[in-house]
């Protein structure tokens, strides 16, 4: 236990300098923000119906793709996927962080306010 408290001591004392307890790394670009976020697509989640899928499917190649003798497991997976689409018609406005705001929305504020490039 000793040595690795000694280890950590060494590791931690190289990347500190011996000048003014200034660390050795240096940032490769500056610390500041950007002055635009990345417009990136949000995932939509997870999937959902699966295990109705696979029975469908599993139903349709037993019967030889007939859709009347699966009748059953397709208005399952009706149900099921019109049970999903209502819930994430409903929660898609909760999913949201609260202070979560577009990367357009947010791209328009850092245009409007842009970060000080020089002192003064």
């Amino acid at each position: 236990m000793a040595s690795q408290g000694n280890f950590l001591n060494e590791k931690v004392a190289r990347l500190v300098s011996r000048q003014y307890g200034k660390p050795v790394l240096k940032p490769r670009l500056p610390l500041a923000l950007a002055d635009k976020v990345a417009n990136r697509r949000f995932k939509l989640g997870e999937a959902t119906c699966i295990t109705e899928m696979s029975v469908l499917m599993a139903c349709w190649k037993e019967n030889a793709f007939s859709d009347t003798a699966c009748s059953t497991a397709i208005k399952v997976f009706y149900d099921c996927v019109a049970k999903e689409q209502n819930a994430r018609k409903l929660g898609a406005k909760e999913e949201k962080p609260a202070g979560w705001m577009p990367p357009q929305q947010a791209n328009k504020l850092l245009r409007k306010y842009p970060n000080i490039k020089q002192e003064i």
